[in-house]
């Protein structure tokens, strides 16, 4: 029985995942590697529990449709990548304070974070195990019961953390509220995202997207509430740290608009529709003729209203910034550097160059779109490489600037908002392929937030000159080679239902081991890792440390 149910449970994305967390659990000190190792042993059982039930008629998960039908569900990878994402922070954070212990209320921050994005996650796989025991085959299945072990095992471990540094009182009940809010935000987020975007994402996709909206969102409420006075005492909230840069105060600003955007928007036509009743009736010609541009105002209003007068009264208020976003912004990039200028031209030219002649090809039909989508997977490398080196501030915001831009493009293609939906739609359509639905097209967004998130989360830290490469080298390289390769030479299959081929996946190690080396050549060349700083980890007394740290 041992024997016939390793294949099942093992498998190449799981082990790549083990591999992963081990690593960082490694580094970490045993009272936060420990909660990841139940995190990630809970998330196995959830998946091993919804991939044996996902070929069951019966199942209360089918009324969720995913992207990939029959592939893993991913749900092992998505619960565990930010926790882990966290934690490798808390060490690179505790390298630098080693050298300087400033900053000691930046790690009680980050490491508050990293129990909420790890309570969100647990959320979310009590959501699954919750569906799987509506059906009593599925949910007496003896992964789900492990699974239901672990989750309710992960919380007494946190208690008991807490219990150990804090003595009690209003301290721990407002950190418990704390993460409590987080738990239920994503798993109403989760639900939310499955119910009303079928197909656009696997549940590994869902709870990766779910946890990081809530973490962010989550730090931009903590950020309000520590500016704010209340009557009860400070110390009974958490305390955000006050340092940030401009361009993270700008971006986390701009999002901030967006994310509210859709409230409004639907809000305002809400309104306009109870008025409208008290209204006489007109013919139904009239109002099908009207209802458009009425819609179509109304949405631009509100994007103006979110971006000319909430996001910059926020900035002002919570974050202390005088000056309005856009003409910061515009300083930022007209004055003292032509530097700059050159990279905007150079971006505009790369980018026109680039849409104008794959979008012809696309339209001819003879290039597999996968193949298709992998060339502006290059196109990312030469965008963003010379960014990196030679300003990398200056790539932040326009990471920042990029992703703003995408969901305001993405808003306006689904609501089909006049002039401009009908052609985005037609013009997002001829990248597309099965991993994109019809309701939603991420494949942009994955690509940007893929070579954005390395750089952005290693942004302060410049003990690792490799980092801010590590999403344009795997995706950019890595991933374009694997795909084209696999895709034209690639004969030996991982699994015999999978596409994934052992020429694909060589090719892809060795073209960014390849290119790692060429890229720390020219580094050194030009200077850049000898003005990268290398913090000293002692290996003595790193426990004594991190309690200390942590105290």
């Amino acid at each position: 029985m041992a024997m016939a149910m390793a294949p099942a449970v093992v498998s190449g994305e799981r082990l790549v995942v083990f591999l992963f967390v081990a690593r960082v659990a490694l580094a970490a000190p045993a009272q936060l590697a420990a909660p990841l190792a139940v995190l990630a042993a809970a998330a196995l059982a959830v998946e091993l529990a919804v991939d044996a039930s996902a070929s069951a008629s019966s199942s209360p998960l089918r009324r969720f449709r995913t992207s990939r039908p029959g592939a893993s569900s991913g749900i092992l990878l998505g619960a565990t990548t930010l926790p882990s994402v966290m934690l490798s922070r808390l060490i690179q954070l505790y390298r630098v304070l080693l050298a300087d212990p400033n900053g000691r209320e930046e790690y009680a921050y980050l490491e508050m974070q990293y129990w909420a994005v790890s309570v969100s996650c647990l959320g979310m796989l009590a959501f699954f195990v919750w569906h799987l025991r509506q059906s009593p085959s599925n949910g007496n299945s003896i992964a789900s019961k492990y699974g239901l072990l672990l989750i309710i095992l992960y919380p007494l471990a946190y208690l008991f953390h807490l219990l150990l540094k804090t003595d009690g009182g209003l301290l721990v009940m407002s950190n418990l509220v704390y993460l409590l809010c987080h738990g239920v935000a994503a798993v109403i987020l989760i639900q939310h995202i499955l119910e009303k975007f079928p197909s656009c994402s696997s549940f590994g996709e869902a709870i990766l997207v779910s946890s990081g909206l809530v973490l962010y969102c989550g730090d931009m409420l903590a950020h309000t509430l520590s500016k704010m006075e209340f009557s009860i005492s400070s110390e009974a909230f958490i305390r955000a740290p006050g340092t940030r840069s401009e361009i993270g105060t700008v971006i986390q600003g701009v999002l901030l608009g967006l994310f509210l955007l859709p409230l409004l928007y639907k809000s305002s036509l809400q309104v306009l529709a109870y008025c409208r009743k008290l209204e006489s009736q007109r013919t139904q010609t009239v109002e099908e003729c009207t209802q458009k541009r009425i819609d179509c105002g109304v949405f631009y209003v509100s994007l103006l209203v979110a971006l000319l007068l909430l996001v910059p009264s926020w900035m002002r208020l919570i974050q202390g910034f005088e000056v309005h976003p856009f003409v910061w912004v515009f300083n930022y990039i007209f004055t003292d550097s032509r530097e700059r200028l050159a990279l905007c031209a150079y971006w505009i030219f790369v980018i026109y160059v680039s849409i104008r002649r794959f979008y012809s090809i696309s339209k001819q039909s003879k290039t597999e779109r996968i193949l298709l989508r992998k060339y502006y997977h290059l196109v990312a490398v030469l965008i963003f490489s010379p960014a990196v080196i030679f300003q990398p501030d200056f790539l932040d915001l326009a990471f920042g600037a990029a992703f703003a831009v995408f969901l305001i493009l993405e808003m306006v293609r689904v609501w089909e908002i006049y002039p401009l939906g009908h052609i985005v739609h037609q013009f997002m359509s001829a990248f597309t392929d099965h991993r994109d639905s019809e309701i939603l097209i991420v494949s942009h967004f994955s690509l940007l937030l893929g070579c954005a998130l390395p750089k952005w989360m290693s942004s302060g830290f410049n003990d690792r000159p490799l980092t801010p490469f590590a999403g344009i080298l795997s995706l950019g390289i890595g991933d374009t080679m694997a795909s084209m390769i696999g895709y034209k030479y690639g004969v030996l299959r991982w699994s015999k239902t999978g596409k994934k081929t052992i020429e694909g996946t060589a090719a892809g190690i060795t073209s960014v081991l390849a290119a790692c080396s060429i890229l720390l050549s020219l580094l050194a060349s030009s200077g850049y890792i000898l003005s990268q700083v290398v913090i000293p980890v002692s290996p003595h007394n790193s426990t004594s440390s991190w309690a200390r740290i942590a105290s």
